[in-house]
């Protein structure tokens, strides 16, 4: 068999496996649908609170200089008191801005400034703020649909923060309730791995 043919068969069986695996992730996504819209505003609350105290009293934290951080859907940790206390803190802070294709800008923003809604509904600093460039970030703080204890997320299927983080030497903290832990995330080589998983009763790091 020559160098050709075994580069196609390669190639093939390579699609196999990215299709098996976003069928899985479809099929998950789905499951973790169902129980997102299961918790109540009390578990979300308050899941939301220990979160953002285990957040706030790791290493990670504290050490950083430059926070990157989403700002969250009702479904997810809430991340705004982690955003104010941050500015409180004197950190740099900057959020998400997305872009055609499937990018996204951070934008450093203050205490003072101005929003608007993004295509998903969630609130974006406007464009014209400061880019902060991927290298100067210290921690990054991730949104997920679901994670596994090794730090595999599992993300709404966009690819928005895998295309942002790949290359980037920050470290990766995922948000995630206990609910939402999975016992095994199949992923592939696009997916970028969390350096931890933030829960309200457990840190699970690689």
């Amino acid at each position: 068999m020559n160098e050709r043919m075994i580069n196609m068969f390669s190639a093939k069986g390579e699609s196999l496996v990215r299709n098996r695996t976003a069928a899985n992730k479809k099929i998950l996504r789905g499951r973790c649908k169902e129980i997102r819209e299961g918790l109540t505003e009390d578990y979300l609350t308050e899941g939301s609170r220990l979160i953002a105290e285990q957040v706030l009293a790791s290493e990670e934290y504290r050490s950083a200089e430059t926070v990157f951080v989403y700002r969250s859907m009702r479904e997810e940790p809430a991340t705004d008191a982690l955003i104010a206390q941050a500015l409180a803190d004197g950190k740099t802070v900057c959020v998400p801005l997305c872009l055609p294709e499937t990018r996204m800008d951070a934008k450093r923003i203050a205490q003072d400034s101005e929003w608007r809604s993004g295509p998903f509904g969630i609130l974006e600093p406007l464009p014209e703020a400061e880019t902060v460039p991927p290298e100067e970030i210290d921690l990054a703080i991730v949104p997920c649909v679901a994670c596994d204890a090794r730090g595999n997320r599992l993300g709404h299927g966009a690819g928005y923060y895998d295309r942002y983080l790949t290359g980037t030497r920050c470290f990766k903290m995922a948000l995630c309730f206990d609910r939402l832990i999975l016992g095994n995330i199949q992923t592939d080589r696009e997916d970028v791995r969390m350096d931890a998983v933030i829960t309200e009763t457990q840190i699970y790091r690689r």
